[in-house]
């Protein structure tokens, strides 16, 4: 048995951008929606070696971005050091998900189809916008077709099921 994390384990919450202060404090980047749940994590994992830190403190700045505390970060140097590394979290130390929310990384895999039962393929990947996620679904015929994941469009995503179903506007499969 072994105590080693492995990545599948483990969900990417941000990119540490800057130090903040001279006592080692660090701007971290997050990319989940909820930035204040990082709040109640103990531990971190750092880097491409996913190096744990314990989590001292971590305090919401501005908008997505959370000034955090490590232990055993305690100077500026300290911090300058973990500059632009990623930083992730136990998925088992998320916080539970509403019923209308997902992880995006369990959308690869899934297969896709028409409210009136065409197939459209398996989702290969999501590609995150900003307005909103899109699907790259790759086709059975060959070929990948993006599919906005907007409610006009997306009926209904059944992670249990293993399916995502769609409405799909006029020219959206061509």
């Amino acid at each position: 048995m072994t105590n080693r994390v492995l990545l599948d384990d483990l969900l990417l919450v941000g990119q540490i951008t800057l130090p903040h202060g001279v006592r080692g404090q660090l701007k971290l980047h997050t990319i989940t929606s909820r930035p204040e749940h990082l709040q109640r994590v103990k531990t971190v994992f750092i880097g491409e070696g996913l190096t744990p830190y314990s989590l001292r403190r971590a305090a919401v700045h501005k908008g997505a971005v959370m000034i955090v505390t490590l232990a055993g970060v305690d100077t500026r140097e300290g911090a300058e050091a973990l500059r632009g590394q990623e930083v992730y979290m136990r998925q088992s130390d998320a916080a539970p998900l509403d019923e209308d929310e997902y992880f995006l990384h369990d959308l690869p895999g899934l297969n896709v189809q028409t409210t009136a039962g065409t197939v459209v393929g398996v989702v290969k990947e999501v590609i995150e916008t900003g307005a909103n996620e899109v699907l790259v679904v790759t086709r059975p015929e060959g070929g990948e077709v993006l599919i906005p994941m907007i409610k006009d469009i997306v009926k209904q995503l059944d992670l249990a099921g293993g399916l995502v179903m769609i409405d799909p506007i006029p020219g959206l499969l061509d």
